[in-house]
């Protein structure tokens, strides 16, 4: 059994333990804002993007200065997110905050900690808009994947300027839909028609990606710097299906708001599924752009 399967088993454990309850209404609104949902497999989905995207964040955060005995925030940390990247950063000296909306996400986040002795590590329940942590206490503040799903990216993009100290960081992976399937397949083309007609219909924006820069500019950081990664990846990796992921988790949305019928959406996820079967099809179903960013000194 590979140590992926074993942390999926634990969360599916942990699942059936502390079940599904009813969501809090102060959280509600905060849930519906992020659209890919909650449901087991999308939680198992954010459990392998993190150890898929673990080279990522560690490029990502090579790129600043974090110091031992520091504190870092993870905005929006699902279920595990960077959390035990961060404590490994910072040190038994340091601290560790992980944030979610999601209070199933924040019980398996605080279940992952204590399985894996992050004694450094401390998982709350907020709303990245609206945080309620002190303000200029955090050495780094890091969101991964985050605004893609989000309306109004700016406003998380502030709160997390408001909680790095002067002088601290802010830094960010986001994904950016410029997808390349070769050979070209009509299914692959309607596949990412409705999965950007589902995020505009949200607010949201595919593209955010590129955008990064400039809105952590505009929020007022110094020393901007980007790095963008293309990824191709190879039948057989979990992240070349990653559009027929989103669509399965965004799968009652689209069904809600007739973006696409039952019918058709099964035939093309068949189609789009069989296309990336076929080792020869070559895919890069996103770019990922990491972005850093330093606040003023006071």
């Amino acid at each position: 059994m590979t140590s992926q399967t074993v942390i999926q088993a634990r969360e599916a454990e942990h699942c059936h333990s502390i079940g599904d309850p009813p969501t809090p209404t102060h959280v509600k609104a905060a849930l519906t804002a992020y659209m890919l949902g909650s449901d087991p497999s999308e939680r198992a989905r954010l459990h392998q993007q993190a150890a898929d995207l673990l080279p990522h964040a560690r490029a990502l955060l090579d790129h600043v200065a974090l110091p031992a005995g520091g504190r870092a925030l993870d905005l929006g940390c699902g279920p595990c997110g960077v959390l035990e990247l961060l404590a490994e950063r910072v040190g038994p000296g340091g601290q560790v905050i992980g944030l979610d909306c999601n209070p199933i996400h924040v019980a398996l986040a605080r279940t992952f900690a204590h399985e894996q002795g992050l004694a450094n590590v401390e998982v709350v329940e907020g709303d990245a808009r609206h945080t309620a942590l002190s303000p200029a206490t955090f050495d780094l503040v890091h969101a991964r994947l985050l605004l893609v799903n989000i309306p109004g990216p700016q406003e998380v993009v502030a709160e997390m300027v408001r909680l790095a100290r002067p002088g601290g960081w802010v830094v960010g992976l986001e994904g950016d839909l410029t997808a390349v399937c070769y050979p070209a397949h009509p299914a692959s083309d309607r596949l990412y028609e409705i999965i950007s007609a589902t995020y505009r219909a949200d607010g949201a924006d595919v593209h955010i990606g590129r955008r990064l820069p400039e809105l952590w500019r505009a929020a007022g950081l110094e020393e901007v710097g980007v790095e963008a990664r293309a990824d191709v990846y190879p039948a057989g990796h979990p992240r070349r299906t990653i559009m027929l992921d989103l669509v399965r988790s965004m799968r009652a949305k689209i069904l809600e708001r007739e973006l696409a019928g039952e019918r058709e959406l099964d035939e093309v996820m068949g189609a789009v599924r069989d296309h990336l079967a076929d080792p020869r099809t070559l895919v890069m179903p996103h770019l990922s752009f990491l972005v850093w960013g330093r606040k003023p000194p006071a």
